[in-house]
């Protein structure tokens, strides 16, 4: 039987693509230029990661595929449009996700269970409708490759919907009152890269786990219900 080439932690930023979103396009795409650059500061911690940068808004677009970033030389690009739609992005990791995990094996690596990061500043246009993709995406029964949802909220986002998409109450944040949303997002990446850099590192130890870390001006969403 052949060696593994060892563990990788597949992560994935879901950014909100949203109209409302169109004010902080700047600020978005730096802290996307961010992230990527601080993982390739870090090889060690790169090579036990692979991120996928994916916009959503009426529906889903890669703007990274699952990519080793020590490699990967493309930055992604996000755009504007339409409206913020949950059951989208909830169906498309139902596949993308047991895919990439499929794909990943494939290629000799074992895999840690996959996270999802997601950063939104509205609550959902498509009423509750997303609610049953996300159940089916999170019930390990159904999806064996179930991720961990961390749920960062910005403006007019709710804190109990970020709860009900994260998939641990500790996973869910809302920036606090009063907070400049340009300021919101920069720290969600700066959190999020610590997160994944930390979690890389944790890789190599004898006790891997998932770190994640509560962005600077953001509270845990139970706080707040």
């Amino acid at each position: 039987m052949s060696e593994t080439k060892g563990i990788l932690l597949p992560a994935y930023v879901l950014a909100d693509e949203s109209g409302s979103m169109s004010p902080y396009l700047e600020e978005l795409s730096n802290g996307l230029v961010s992230l990527c650059e601080g993982l390739r500061a870090e090889p060690m911690v790169a090579a036990k990661l692979r991120l996928a940068v994916l916009g959503f808004s009426d529906d889903v677009q890669v703007r990274l595929a699952v990519a080793d970033m020590r490699t990967e030389g493309t930055l992604p690009q996000v755009t504007i449009r339409g409206l913020t739609n949950y059951k989208a992005v909830f169906e498309d990791l139902l596949h993308r996700i047991p895919a990439d995990v499929q794909w990943l094996r494939g290629e000799g690596y074992k895999v840690h269970r996959p996270v999802v990061f997601l950063l939104s500043d509205g609550q959902p246009t498509d009423g509750g409708s997303w609610r049953g993709p996300h159940a089916t995406l999170t019930d390990k029964d159904q999806t064996p490759t179930a991720p961990n949802i961390i749920a960062c909220g910005i403006g007019d986002a709710r804190a109990d919907t970020m709860l009900a998409v994260a998939t641990r109450p500790e996973f869910a944040f809302v920036a606090k009152a009063g907070t400049d949303i340009g300021q919101a997002i920069a720290e969600f990446f700066h959190s999020l890269t610590a997160s994944l850099v930390a979690s890389g590192q944790a890789l190599n130890s004898a006790n891997p786990q998932l770190v994640v870390n509560r962005p600077d001006q953001f509270t845990m969403a139970i706080d707040e219900v």
